[in-house]
């Protein structure tokens, strides 16, 4: 009976383990300097290493943003993206290193001439 019960106890354990995997994500410290434009930011990690910014226009010109991320003592990558009104848009930094934490800043202003 108690070779039963330690079973059960230790599938518990492991069915508990197999749900906190997914909280195992890397935090996000954002830093937005959005001037003239309605963005929202959003952040996303997608795994192995690699970050995403999602960027939506909720204004009425096209913006042109900036989204530098940098993880840990490595050279920044940085992202360029113009985004339209009513549009969205995704920009992501995968890295070769295991990421502790993601500082991501993200610099936004009306977008200069057509496209």
């Amino acid at each position: 009976m108690w070779m039963i019960i330690c079973m059960m106890r230790t599938c518990f354990m492991l069915a508990g383990l197999l749900m906190v995997a997914p909280a195992w994500s890397f935090p996000f410290e954002v830093s937005e300097k959005i001037k003239g434009v309605d963005i929202a930011v959003e952040t996303m990690d997608l795994g192995d290493n690699t970050g995403a910014v999602s960027l939506e226009n909720y204004g009425s010109d096209a913006a042109q943003c900036n989204v530098r991320f940098r993880s840990g003592p490595g050279v920044p990558v940085s992202r360029n993206a113009r985004i339209e009104p009513g549009q969205k848009s995704h920009v992501t930094a995968g890295f070769n290193h295991q990421v502790i934490r993601m500082r991501v800043d993200v610099r936004c202003q009306p977008a200069k001439g057509k496209r």
